[in-house]
């Protein structure tokens, strides 16, 4: 018989009305592996289930009757107080225990001697995840304050049975934050440790989230710090979560909601706390506020499509942009920074809401308002529109439809169109079942394309269908019905309402999910399957190193490749112009990692990993990269492989970098293979050859001491300069819009991370006020790299542009006026035009500690090392005056690191690839 000692941890549940959720919970306790588990079910009344189960186990279930209906919190503590575990948690009904839940909690404070262990929930928002990345012992809360800043203590914890003293009378969100507070050592584990927690409602929950805020509130009352942190996350992970719950609300719900929760948030958003937030976050918050309903939903249509101009924006007289007239000088709705300002009235992103949709006879009329921002249609230009209806996922096929009906009204556009659904829209009736309208409105003749926010409200389903004619025969469908999609836009759907046609779909259901055609089904899966497998990589590389390699070489055949085939530029493309330039008569076949665009018309294109590449380059003589063919691939004996590389090393690379250490023997290996596929490896600098050389294993006579090919751009550029000045600037310049009186500035930041191709980062620069402060006299080119993207601001038209998708980086050196960049190998090649270097790297020092570096490149920069974005502003403001200060560390600096670019690399990589090519 199990003793009340015995018990290790005891899980308080306060009963409710749903038996099966009850079951649940009960039963994630007693399939704990921690053997000494018990269960409290806490009842106010008889329970008829509490009862069952507590009878089926005695010894683990214990009920405890509160007698009469009482608060959730106070059935929780007599519960507390009933429990004989060392620790005690609290779940509720229909949460979960994971089957090791208990026992890693308990392991955790056996271990530590915490008072509270806490663990993962599940579902749980990034910041929870982070909290709980790794195992840690928190003894001051400034270390982990979001235990009581943020709700991260509203279950999946347990609390030190002596602890329970000071902790009654709490709700269940307090609960945790007054355990938190009284714990004088917190365990936080990685473990998840609850799932099935009831899915949240923003809008619901918010009142209670209110209540125990202000409670909450109370309790930090002495720690300005923590009462800060946690005023602005009540409004992160409550209330824009309400404000965006918004949407779907029709107008009498989300009216009688703005009621009560501008009721419940009153006193709780801080002007500080809502001056934090994004400006329509913040908008969207003080809104809710103020009740206004209609205002919080257009709020939620700009956070859920980022961009769109929701409301009538208007100009004050200090320049500055706010939300609309009435809320003009109120600053809290100042939207300045969305740059909507700086777009032409054809490039805004509008909201566009339907007030009307019914059945008028024969049509369907729809009415709606478009959003004007800026008093742009003051002038009364003359304004035309139609509504065009298009097929989703189907065939291209497009209905438009005249508005005759448009016209200005209070700042906006109103219109009214009569959708001839029955007569005019004759679709197949198989696989063009949902049509799209969008609103194109034409403004002196210019037209700007709008989707139809709706709700349900104003489109009744049984007042809007109209009959359908299919081409098919309405066997396939017979009625046209409007509806509100998933995103809250106007949709046209071809349903199946009357008999004939129900009975034609369930033949046709029949038909194709009888046994015959249940059995032909996997037959079809099966041939797909194998289909798809041998256009696998899988198979590729059997065929390719059993058929294709053995293969005899293709004469004068050469397969170039940039940056994985991202791009046509850097050295490839530099040795390919000069092979065409030296009409050698090879055969140069470029690949490409997802779109032939941005090479030159003419080229021989293949994608990389297509059948086609395996061949091309199995039967190569020549491969010639930057960066690295696929290492699986092995390198045919007839092929020679010219890796020219893709810059010099600052941070350690290969076998030297401390992540490398801990990789596993096959993938050290697969390195090793690799990089002995490397025949030529093209050096600048005897640097390279301690560096590069070294951590890749590459012996000296693989070494072609010549430069970069790259780089010959940028050595002619510099003489030009010598010989005829700055001016005229490349083509490049005309292209992307540059006037000549304004300073170019490249900012070209190195990758951080691991490798996610594509993602989008935030960057160190702070491109929106660069463009305040320089806008007038400079031109910021945003160069992120290739295995990421940069997430830009709207500024001033001509201030920033976004060249990341420009193919080769040289271009853009060669019209830089000022480059600034971090640690990226970029600053080796751009010092050889001898034009200033400026190193913008807050984070150099935890760079360099988790990376490792070659060098100090504070004791080596060939331009000044800025840490702070003021601090480089100051500097790009004196950059003529102080740039001459550099000069001289610049010219070292290039001469250290490009001892080799003298302007004839591409040559001697063609002259190697023609020589071998001659003897052949």
């Amino acid at each position: 018989m199990t003793t009340p000692e015995a018990y290790d941890i005891s899980c308080v549940v306060v009963c409710g009305a749903d038996a099966a959720a009850l079951r649940a919970t009960v039963r994630s306790v007693l399939d704990q592996t921690l053997a000494g588990t018990e269960a409290v079910l806490v009842t106010a009344g008889p329970d008829d289930t509490a009862a069952s189960l507590a009878a089926a186990d005695p010894q683990r279930i214990r009920l405890v009757h509160a007698g009469a209906e009482s608060p959730a919190c106070v059935l929780r503590d007599l519960g507390l107080a009933a429990a004989r575990g060392r620790y005690v948690m609290v779940a509720a009904a229909g949460e979960r225990l994971e089957r090791h839940a208990c026992r890693n909690l308990f392991e955790a404070g056996r271990r530590t001697d915490a008072d509270l262990v806490a663990g993962r929930r599940d579902k749980a928002p990034a910041w929870h995840k982070e909290l709980h990345a790794r195992s840690r012992v928190v003894e001051d809360l400034a270390d982990a304050p979001e235990l009581v800043t943020r709700d991260s203590l509203s279950g999946g914890f347990c609390v030190r049975r002596g602890v329970l003293g000071a902790l009654s009378g709490a709700g269940r969100a307090l609960f945790g934050v007054r355990a938190a507070l009284a714990a004088r050592r917190i365990a936080l584990v990685p473990n998840l440790i609850t799932t099935g927690c009831a899915p949240a409602d923003p809008v619901r929950d918010l009142p209670r989230a209110a209540d125990a805020q202000r409670d909450t509130l109370e309790l930090l009352s002495g720690d300005d710090a923590l009462r800060a942190a946690r005023e602005s996350a009540f409004l992160t992970d409550h209330v824009v979560p309400c404000v965006r719950a918004f949407l779907p609300l029709g107008p009498d719900d989300r009216r009688k909601a703005a009621d009560t929760l501008a009721r419940s948030l009153d006193s709780l958003v801080t002007p500080q706390a809502l001056d934090a937030l994004p400006p329509v976050e913040r908008i969207g918050v003080r809104l809710l506020t103020d009740g206004d309903a209609d205002g919080v939903q257009a709020a939620a249509y700009a956070l859920a499509r980022p961009g769109t101009v929701v409301s009538p924006l208007v100009r004050t007289g200090d320049g500055r942009v706010r939300w609309s007239a009435e809320h003009a000088d109120d600053d809290t709705f100042d939207v300045t920074e969305l740059g909507h300002q700086y777009r032409q009235f054809t490039d805004l992103r509008l909201l566009n809401r339907v007030t009307h949709c019914l059945r008028q006879g024969a049509v369907l009329a729809v009415e709606g308002r478009l959003v004007v921002p800026l008093g742009l249609l003051d002038d009364r230009p003359a304004l035309a529109a139609r509504l065009d209806l298009s097929v989703r996922g189907g065939r291209a096929h497009t209905l438009s439809v005249p508005v005759r009906d448009v016209r200005q009204e209070d700042g906006g556009v109103v219109w009214r169109a009569e959708l001839p659904l029955t007569g005019a829209l004759r679709p197949r009736g198989i696989g063009d079942r949902v049509w799209d309208p969008r609103l194109v409105l034409t403004v002196d003749g210019v037209p700007v394309t709008t989707d139809l926010l709706a709700d349900k409200a104003a489109v009744p389903t049984r007042a809007t269908a109209l009959p359908a004619r299919p081409l098919l025969t309405r066997l396939t469908a017979d009625t046209w019905q409007p509806y509100v999609t998933a995103k809250h836009h106007l949709a046209v759907c071809l349903l199946p309402r009357r008999r004939a046609a129900r009975a034609a779909q369930a033949l046709a259901h029949y038909v194709t999910h009888f046994r015959p055609a249940r059995k032909l089904k996997p037959a079809l899966r099966t041939l797909r399957k194998k289909r798809e497998a041998l256009r696998s990589q899988r198979v590729k590389l059997r065929v390719y190193r059993r058929i294709l390699s053995r293969l005899p070489a293709s004469k004068g055949l050469v397969v170039f490749e940039s940056h994985m085939g991202k791009c046509y530029g850097d050295s490839p493309r530099a040795v390919h112009e000069e092979l065409l330039a030296r009409g050698a008569g090879v055969r140069c076949v470029w690949s490409y990692a997802t779109s032939p665009a941005g090479f030159p018309d003419g080229a021989r294109l293949v994608r990389r990993w297509s059948w086609r590449y395996l061949w091309a380059l199995a039967r190569a003589e020549w491969w010639v990269d930057n960066q690295g063919f696929p290492h699986a691939l092995d390198k045919p004996r007839h092929t020679t492989y010219l890796q020219t590389w893709h810059g010099s090393a600052y941070k350690r690379m290969g076998f030297d970098e401390a992540r490398h250490r801990t990789r596993n023997a096959p993938e050290r290996e697969r390195l090793r293979r690799a990089v002995g596929r490397f025949d030529h490896f093209m050096v600048r600098s005897e640097h390279d050859v301690r560096t590069l050389a070294r951590a890749y294993r590459i012996p000296e006579e693989r070494l072609l001491r010549a430069g970069y090919p790259r780089n010959d751009r940028l050595v002619e550029a510099r003489e030009r300069d010598e010989r005829e000045g700055r001016f005229p600037r490349p083509p490049l310049a005309t292209q992307l819009g540059i006037p000549d009186h304004r300073t170019v500035v490249l900012y070209a930041p190195t990758f951080r991370g691991a490798p996610k191709e594509g993602q989008v980062v935030q960057l160190p620069l702070d491109v929106r006020e660069f463009a305040e402060r320089f806008g007038d006299t400079h031109v910021l080119l945003v160069r992120a790299h290739y295995m990421e993207a940069a997430s830009l601001p709207v500024t001033p038209p001509g201030t920033v542009v976004d060249v990341s998708g420009h193919h080769d980086v040289s271009e853009l050196l060669v019209l830089a006026d000022v480059l600034i960049t971090d640690y990226s190998s970029i600053m080796f090649d751009y010092a050889l035009l001898d034009r200033p270097l400026v190193h913008f790297a807050p984070d150099l020092d935890a760079y360099a500690a988790d990376r490792g570096t070659y060098f100090d490149l504070r004791k080596r920069a060939g331009g000044p090392v800025i840490e702070t974005q003021e601090e480089l502003l100051r500097t790009l403001d004196r950059l003529k005056k102080a740039d001459g200060e550099w000069q001289a560390a610049r010219r070292a600096f290039a001469a250290e690191f490009g001892a080799y670019d003298d302007g004839g690399a591409a040559r001697a990589a063609a002259a190697l690839i023609l020589g071998k090519k001659a003897r052949a």
